[in-house]
């Protein structure tokens, strides 16, 4: 029974991960704006040169030029929830960004979703899991978009602020060493790849390789790390994840590591949520740049 359930699902498996088609692949808009804040439907460059990755962005009104920020979302190693995966938006996130000036774009990457196409980040068993080459194929993927938004004449040329959620995270941290004149800022909300190994809490595949790749993602780091972490997160838990921001800074990265509150019933997701967004304010205007200064008395 399990066999004939397991083929029976290959067709559907297939058609959701099947390369769309498409005459011609074209980047930009491909949809007008709406709400909230002027959402509009985006195609960005992806690795794969006949697939433009889905993204919705989202600006503050005018006419810019804009600071840009670049949300990278959660991945999962299942096929089938992936491709079942809804268009991320992270909604109070963006509310908090456009708010304070930034346009802000979220990219959909390949083998998730509508974008489709082959899962390039994919880190391979749990127990000689790739964490390197996963986070290395997560980065491209965030740059391919930044670029793309970085030409266009409503985004600032400088400045951009990249934001990872958990895989998204962790290419993210990657991207340490990327070039600083056009990135100011990574913000790591619970970065890291092989949580939940077979759907349980608490449980990492592959630990030490994580580990050792979080020190050589570490290794010639241009700019500051943020690195948020909610105290009730059960995939990389606020000790582990102490452990890993310790070896990122152990190799020459330099990083702000934050343990936040408990958010909701499942810390992991607190960046989707306005009460984890609330709880980690200070923290990233600070990491932007956007903390007001301090008024002082003259003598």
């Amino acid at each position: 029974m399990r066999l004939f359930n397991t083929l029976a699902l290959l067709p559907v498996l297939a058609f959701l991960i099947a390369r769309p088609l498409c005459a011609q692949v074209t980047f930009g808009p491909s949809g007008t704006e709406g709400e909230p804040f002027r959402r509009q439907q985006w195609r960005v460059p992806s690795p794969d040169p006949e697939i433009a990755a889905h993204a919705l962005l989202f600006r503050p009104a005018g006419t810019g030029p804009f600071r840009l920020a670049v949300i990278a979302h959660a991945s999962t190693q299942n096929v089938l929830r992936r491709a079942q995966m809804p268009q991320p938006e992270y909604r109070a996130l963006t509310a908090h960004l456009v708010a304070r000036g930034f346009a802000v774009l979220v990219p959909e990457r390949l083998g998730h979703g509508a974008t489709g196409g082959s899962y390039v980040e994919d880190q391979g068993g749990c127990d000689e899991a790739d964490y390197a080459r996963a986070g290395r194929a997560t980065a491209e993927e965030i740059s391919l978009a930044l670029d793309h938004l970085r030409k266009q004449e409503f985004i600032r040329r400088d400045a951009a602020v990249v934001i990872g959620h958990s895989a998204g995270g962790w290419g993210a941290l990657a991207l340490a060493n990327a070039d600083p004149s056009a990135i100011s800022a990574i913000i790591a909300f619970a970065p890291g790849r092989g949580g939940h190994a077979n759907d349980e809490p608490n449980r990492i595949c592959a630990p030490h390789a994580l580990l050792a790749t979080a020190a050589e993602f570490g290794k010639g780091a241009r700019f500051p790390v943020t690195w948020l972490v909610a105290a009730n997160d059960s995939y990389f838990a606020p000790r582990f994840s102490q452990s890993l921001a310790d070896a990122f800074r152990g190799s020459g990265g330099k990083v702000d590591f934050r343990v936040l509150p408990a958010v909701g019933s499942e810390g992991h997701w607190m960046i989707e949520l306005e009460a984890g967004v609330n709880a980690a304010s200070s923290v990233l205007e600070r990491a932007m740049n956007l903390q007001k200064p301090v008024a002082t008395r003259k003598p």
